[in-house]
């Protein structure tokens, strides 16, 4: 069927543009798998020692593996070794550079003020164990988690998630940045990549359809990571934020942003889960405004009026629909209600709360508060109902009381 055959189109560019991810992101602080390269042959087996007079602790690991690397630095898998039971965790080391250094005392800040606020980990934001200075690296201990949802995908040959699982995920992901948002954080940073499973361990079941076996994972439990670019309301807020393919259009358009632009991302996020291609795939700012023409109607002339941005011709979009970007966009891209494999409840549930997210009115779109009382999330069942503590509700970050992310060590 066409949508079928658009679904192979973009899974085959997607690979010709080895999943690019562009971000504009100022701190490039954190894991970013546009960056990551495992490296699963050659084992670094040093040890790591340190003793940091200024915050009375020491610390003691073995390197087992190295997890991935990119421009921040490198995230290893090392075994603790001060305490007297062994665990593995995985630690960020971020290289001795001052830009990275500043960006990662940002990330511990934002870590520490959400463990304060969440120490049970009930929000499902990936608890930091323990941070430390080595010889000028920052290093950050966090939990050992699983493969990203994005890493299972690609290792699953792209197949979609199963629907129970895409339900299960999307309701953790709104679950988690709930409680972002009212701790006045925006992520900012929302993406496949950044969503991992706590146990990535699969079945394999064979596909009649598909005529070969497919990965299910076997707990969909998930944890958000990534709290570099987390911007408090009261902040200086970058004009260019997120990675490109979950670019709200505020921000492209440079009309502010705050954190309806992380429900954006997650509308986006739970395409992806349903469909395992990328609802925007794309790396270029004028054909990213096509896409959202096409895919979910013309862009409102109030907003291509406010913006300074030079994408508007008398208040419509300056797009050439004869170029190759052109008949790419509409050979490619199709109502966002075109999309659905099926017309059963759940599938017209779970567009309609698509659909709600990426409106094009940052006012108008769907909170996250709301989203969570869906008809979707409906059908979770009971042993997966998350339930928020009301004195974790009621105790939010105070915007008079924490003005900077400045460490106090």
């Amino acid at each position: 069927c066409e949508i079928n055959s658009c679904v192979s189109d973009r899974k085959d560019r997607r690979r010709k543009t080895n999943r690019e991810r562009e971000t504009n992101s100022p701190s490039d602080s954190s894991t970013r798998s546009s960056n990551l390269k495992s490296h699963h042959n050659k084992k670094n087996l040093s040890t790591l020692t340190t003793n940091n007079r200024r915050r009375k602790a020491s610390y003691s690991s073995e390197i087992l593996d190295t997890l991935g690397e990119g421009t921040f630095g490198k995230v290893v898998k090392v075994k603790d070794l001060h305490r007297s039971v062994d665990r593995v965790i995985a630690l960020k080391i971020i290289k001795n550079v001052e830009k990275y250094r500043e960006a990662a005392k940002l990330e511990i800040n934002v870590l520490k003020k959400l463990a304060d606020k969440d120490p049970k980990g009930r929000f499902l934001c990936v608890r930091m164990l323990d941070w430390f200075d080595y010889h000028g690296h920052m290093c950050i201990a966090f939990e050992m988690l699983g493969l990203s949802v994005f890493d299972f995908l690609k290792d699953n040959n792209y197949n979609p998630y199963p629907m129970d699982q895409v339900r299960h995920i999307a309701y953790q992901l709104c679950h988690a940045v709930k409680f972002l948002h009212e701790n006045n954080l925006t992520h900012t940073d929302l993406k496949p990549e950044n969503i991992l499973f706590v146990n990535a361990d699969y079945d394999v079941a064979f596909d009649n359809r598909r005529k070969k076996g497919v990965r299910r994972v076997k707990n969909s439990e998930v944890r958000l990571i990534d709290f570099g670019s987390a911007t408090f309301d009261w902040e200086h807020h970058s004009t260019i934020v997120s990675t490109r393919h979950y670019r709200a259009p505020e921000v492209i358009l440079e009309l502010g942003w705050s954190q309806p632009c992380d429900v954006w991302s997650v509308g986006c996020i739970m395409f992806e889960l349903y469909l395992g291609i990328t609802l925007f795939q794309t790396h270029d700012n004028r054909e990213h405004l096509a896409m959202m023409e096409r895919i979910i109607g013309p862009i409102p002339s109030r907003m291509a009026r406010k913006s300074k941005t030079k994408y508007f011709y008398h208040g419509k979009l300056d797009w050439d629909e004869r170029s190759s970007a052109g008949r790419y966009v509409r050979d490619n891209c199709h109502p966002l209600m075109r999309y659905m494999k099926n017309e059963d409840e759940d599938t017209k549930q779970l567009f309609d709360l698509i659909g709600r997210m990426l409106e094009y009115d940052a006012l108008q779109r769907i909170n996250l508060n709301e989203a969570l009382k869906h008809p979707f999330f409906d059908k979770i069942p009971p042993h997966q109902r998350l339930k928020a503590p009301s004195d974790i509700e009621k105790n939010c970050l105070s915007p008079t009381r924490e003005r900077s992310h400045s460490l106090s060590r």
